[in-house]
């Protein structure tokens, strides 16, 4: 079987997601070797992969550096899971020396400011929570998300004006909050490849359990209704390769509200897999020049992940 090298960025704990990859490459006639850029080694990829100690991702010299390993490992395809590689991935794949496909788009950075990100979907009609700015009338309850966060990390509930006036609102997000609702993520692959916006999969499914800013009980659920608004959106803004769309929907309005946009396969993208739309297959075909095929039915299943261990040497002593 022919090698295909794969490089996870930020790919330390996707040891599943590994497996599907070598899975889908297994049935297209490809042996995959998959190789992780991280900080340390004794990580969970170990046990399906090959771990890569780099820099961090602001390091000025972090470009080259996985320049040189695409070309040190003949890498084929790179896939970022952390949202500051994703620009990193497209300009490997646009690099002139270095051929690597990366299932990303030119304006993925546009989706990491919150606040930028905003403005794009108010400037497009898309549906999302109102967001306050200042000098206009405040209605509490809001949230303040910092503009350039992730994981759900430094949310700050806004209840009063003495909230608001702790804040710097420079560096937050402050939208409406909604107390009654029900939250949904969509997994998505829009071809890369394809001349107009393909859509070949798109995948909702309700965030059950969620630990650390990731999914740990998730249900994939066929609604019409979300799809057709992640569709009009994405082809709305352009984007292409993976997709994860985060959604809000208000029960007491029943207002369904695009939250943000991350532009990478993300942590709970294994659900979608699972049930049936082959995410790392749609890359692995448009790596090689073919794009990728539309998924057909997929199943309501529940995914209920769990910690497991890999364990390494000790060397170090105390």
């Amino acid at each position: 079987m022919q090698n295909l090298n794969i490089l996870f960025l930020g790919g330390a704990k996707r040891v599943s997601m590994a497996r599907h990859f070598k899975r889908a490459a297994s049935a297209m006639g490809f042996q995959a070797n998959i190789f992780s850029y991280e900080l340390n080694d004794c990580l969970p990829i170990q046990a399906e992969g090959t771990v890569i100690k780099g820099l961090r991702s602001s390091d000025p010299r972090v470009f080259e550096d996985l320049r040189r390993v695409c070309n040190t490992h003949n890498i084929s395809i790179v896939i970022p899971f952390i949202d500051n590689m994703v620009e990193t991935a497209h300009r490997l794949a646009k690099m002139d020396g270095v051929t690597v496909f990366a299932p990303t788009c030119d304006n993925a950075p546009m989706m990491f400011d919150k606040v930028v990100c905003a403005q794009l979907f108010e400037s497009h009609g898309i549906a999302a929570p109102r967001t306050w700015k200042p000098g206009i009338p405040v209605t509490f309850p809001l949230i303040a998300k910092p503009r350039l966060g992730s994981a759900s990390k430094g949310i700050v509930f806004v209840d009063s004006q003495e909230d608001l006036d702790a804040l710097d609102t420079q560096e937050y997000l402050i939208q409406e909050r909604f107390d009654n609702r029900r939250e949904f993520t969509v997994d998505c692959y829009a071809s890369v490849l394809a001349g107009d916006i393909r859509i070949t999969a798109c995948v909702p499914r309700i965030r059950n359990e969620v630990a650390g800013g990731e999914v740990t009980r998730t249900t994939t659920v066929h609604w019409d209704r979300a799809t057709e608004l992640v569709r009009e959106v994405i082809s709305s803004l352009g984007l292409r390769g993976a997709i994860t769309v985060q959604l809000i929907h208000d029960l007491d309005s029943d207002r369904l509200m695009v939250m943000e946009i991350n532009p990478r396969l993300g942590g709970g993208a294994v659900a979608a897999v699972c049930a049936g739309a082959d995410i790392p297959a749609m890359i692995i075909s448009e790596a090689n020049g073919t794009p990728a095929a539309e998924c057909g039915d997929w199943k309501d299943i529940i995914v209920a992940r769990y910690q497991d261990e890999v364990c390494f040497p000790a060397t170090n002593g105390i």
